[in-house]
């Protein structure tokens, strides 16, 4: 790498100045960023596999009940829009539920306003009594 000193003006001494602009810091700030992109691509092209069940067009043979659970903003839970009157008597359900040979459907339906809790004892009881068919509706209230 060689330097251009210039020419010596009329009897001074003194180089003349130059005016291009040192490129050495940007190449090597641009070679930093190449080695950290390069490091980083196989990161992010790591996968998550997953194993989903094969598609089947069959019909079951048995349609399966649907039991709606709705859980109101002050927490008290109903069981196709009857009542449940305290803890027991939701695991009781959940447990009668979970001894048929065809399990059914738990369609659980929590407000807006209720408190997280209530929707997680929920579902950690039909978890505990070995209901595996659930999903959560309304979750459009939630937009």
């Amino acid at each position: 790498m060689g330097m251009n000193l210039g020419k010596a003006s009329r009897g001074n001494a003194d180089p003349e100045v130059m005016v291009d602009m040192n490129t050495t810091p940007l190449i090597d700030v641009m070679l930093v960023l190449l080695i950290m992109l390069i490091i980083t691509i196989p990161i992010q092209l790591h996968s998550v596999n997953m194993n989903m069940p094969p598609a089947s067009n069959v019909k079951p043979l048995v349609e399966p009940e649907i039991v709606k659970i709705d859980i109101d903003e002050t927490g008290r839970i109903f069981w196709n829009a009857v009542p449940v009157i305290d803890r027991n008597e939701l695991q009781a359900k959940m447990a009668a539920s979970a001894a048929l040979t065809v399990q059914p459907e738990i369609h659980l339906r929590p407000n807006k306003l209720a408190k997280y809790e209530v929707v997680a004892y929920v579902m950690a009881a039909s978890q505990r009594a070995g209901l595996v068919k659930m999903g959560i509706l309304g979750h459009e209230q939630f937009l």
